[in-house]
């Protein structure tokens, strides 16, 4: 369970009033300052490279997280919204203008868009506006589920962006969201940068991507979402291959 800043709050007001009335033969001994480990998991103890083993083994044994923020990835950015579990995962993508929905459980991958996405680069009005507010089933074969189900792929898409590049440090003590990070980086930061909780487990809570290639947040760690297929009529299975846009 996290700890508040308000609880933490009282916790250094509490140490405070203790420092205060300690007294020795020399009068007030005062405390210097209080132990930034205190109350935490104890990660900041720990070495940069056994720091981010903690938190990849940490993320890779959650049953679900939610992802927000951008993504560089084949010369496009991709702005994700995504809520993962171990058999699939649900959300929406935003790139070059156009924003769509991808669902997939187990194997089968749903894509919801509007005409303007399906019609994009001259594709067929007709079958754009047949396949628009639907969620169309995408074909194992068709080009687009290698490219899109990885970003509905809780593992492949952690292992991938947990990664940081070259030599681990850490670099201080911070906080997202009201929690108590540790930050770690790759190459003081050009191979990227992970802020891992100090408090419970030790989750990533926000990924700066080598290259300044994306800001991922992380969150809702184990909070658990519905995820089934979509009505009979809400669907449409196109084929064998999605018409091209």
């Amino acid at each position: 369970m996290f700890v508040t800043p308000r609880r933490r709050i009282r916790r250094a007001a509490l140490i405070g009033a203790v420092c205060a009335l300690t007294v020795t033969g020399a009068g007030l001994t005062g405390c210097s300052s209080e132990d930034p480990d205190a109350g935490t998991n104890g990660l900041g103890k720990l070495p940069a490279d056994k720091i981010h083993a903690k938190t990849r083994s940490a993320a890779g044994s959650a049953e679900a997280v939610r992802l927000h923020g951008t993504v560089e990835a084949g010369g496009s950015t991709y702005t994700l919204d995504m809520r993962l579990k171990p058999d699939g995962g649900t959300g929406s993508v935003a790139a070059a203008g156009t924003t769509f929905g991808l669902l997939r459980v187990g194997d089968q991958l749903f894509l919801k868009a509007d005409a303007g996405f399906w019609s994009h680069d001259g594709g067929d009005a007709k079958a754009a506006e047949k396949l628009a507010g639907k969620y169309v089933k995408v074909p194992e074969s068709d080009p687009v589920y290698k490219k899109f189900s990885g970003f509905t792929d809780k593992d492949v898409l952690l292992s991938g962006l947990l990664a940081l590049h070259g030599t681990v440090e850490t670099d201080g003590r911070h906080e997202q969201a009201g929690v108590r990070t540790i930050r770690i980086t790759g190459d003081k930061g050009a191979g990227g940068s992970l802020d891992v909780s100090l408090e419970g487990t030790p989750y990533p809570l926000r990924l700066v991507r080598a290259g300044s290639a994306g800001t991922i947040g992380f969150s809702d760690w184990n909070k658990d979402f519905a995820l089934k297929e979509p009505a009979k009529d809400d669907t449409l299975d196109y084929g064998k291959q999605l018409p091209t846009s």
